[in-house]
């Protein structure tokens, strides 16, 4: 079973950078893919916070003008939404995910 860890940021919000050492960490992992979008953003600076922070995604998208993200429930970044191969919401985490967090994610995915 395969997951994925939807994570909405920016290069402006700074608990964005707080959170992205751990998903970093969960890049590495074999049971989870991470989709990033990009929320209100400058191409730019997006990519260039990548270069710097360093690049756990392996999907991108943008959601230019925030109005996609209000879909999925989002109304300030970061949050992440984990989904299993089935479409189905495991858990949604609001604010940058933490050690705890990170921990708890890696339970679910390797619990196959």
């Amino acid at each position: 079973k395969k997951y994925v860890l939807i994570n909405f940021w920016a290069s402006w919000c700074a608990p964005c950078r707080l959170e992205h050492p751990q998903l970093m960490g969960l890049s590495i992992e074999e049971n989870i893919e991470i989709l990033g979008v990009n929320f209100k953003d400058n191409k730019i600076n997006a990519l260039k916070f990548l270069e710097e922070m360093g690049n756990p995604y392996d999907y991108l998208a943008k959601d230019r003008l925030g109005k996609q993200s209000v879909n999925f429930g989002i109304y300030g970044i970061p949050e992440s939404i984990l989904i299993d191969s089935e479409f189905k919401i495991i858990k949604k985490f609001v604010g940058p995910i933490n050690t705890k967090d990170l921990n708890d994610i890696k339970k679910i995915i390797n619990s196959l």
